[in-house]
């Protein structure tokens, strides 16, 4: 009995590692020069979507977040990535500031 119930706790064990990492979302800037950054008046997004690593799908570039937010400067960007089971699923966003 003893046995098998260190077993049951092994194996979960080695699943809770196994999964770790598995779901993550991430956001960070795609600036260099913090120093001068300046955060605009204006927002705009974009984002991109894959699927089983074979269907992709939209547009997370610096140029479409402009375009949406109708920012003709931009003073900032960042980027976020949500990712579930390495990649099964994944969200790539660009965010841009700027007037």
């Amino acid at each position: 009995m003893k046995t098998t119930g260190a077993k049951a706790i092994g194996i979960a064990l080695g699943i809770l590692l196994c999964l770790q990492g598995c779901i993550y979302n991430v956001r960070r800037p795609l600036d260099t020069n913090y120093d001068k950054t300046e955060i605009g008046t204006k927002v705009g997004m974009s984002k991109s979507t894959s699927v089983l690593w074979l269907f992709a799908w939209g547009d997370c570039g610096t140029k479409a977040a402009a375009e949406n937010g109708d920012i003709k400067v931009i003073e900032h960007a960042d980027t976020e990535v949500f990712s579930v089971l390495l990649g099964l699923y994944t969200r790539v966003k660009t965010v841009v500031y700027g007037n």
